[in-house]
């Protein structure tokens, strides 16, 4: 498998992290990573290798709604914006290689740390 945004480090990284690892952890579950792409983020908190695919368990904001989910490394890998009248080039999905691993209540970001702490309160009713 070779793909542009699951770099070797990340690639060992979500050994520690693969998919359904980190349920019922809520805020202390870890952001393994971020991607971005112009207003869109996804805060990546598990990922494995599937066949030909890897595939990321995220919170993605930036969207019309903030929603978490299921995302395959390739389809991310495939869109393109293309933002030339906007004087931005072509648009890709690529990695914050500013963003350090750390809990989901250490991530700075309003719409993140919203997203989440609605959705704690939804959990504990």
């Amino acid at each position: 498998m070779t793909n542009k945004l699951i770099t070797p480090a990340l690639a060992e990284a979500f050994k520690h992290f693969p998919l359904y690892s980190q349920g019922g952890r809520q805020k202390e579950a870890v952001c393994v990573c971020a991607f971005s792409m112009a207003n869109i983020r996804w805060y990546v908190l598990e990922g494995q290798p599937e066949c030909d695919d890897f595939t990321i368990y995220a919170i993605v904001v930036g969207m019309v709604e903030t929603e978490y989910g299921y995302a395959s490394i390739n389809e991310m890998e495939s869109i393109t914006i293309d933002a030339i009248r906007y004087g931005l080039g072509s648009l890709h999905i690529e990695e914050d290689k500013r963003f350090a691993m750390k809990p989901l209540r250490e991530i700075a970001d309003p719409r993140c740390r919203s997203f989440f702490l609605n959705f704690m309160d939804v959990i504990k009713q």
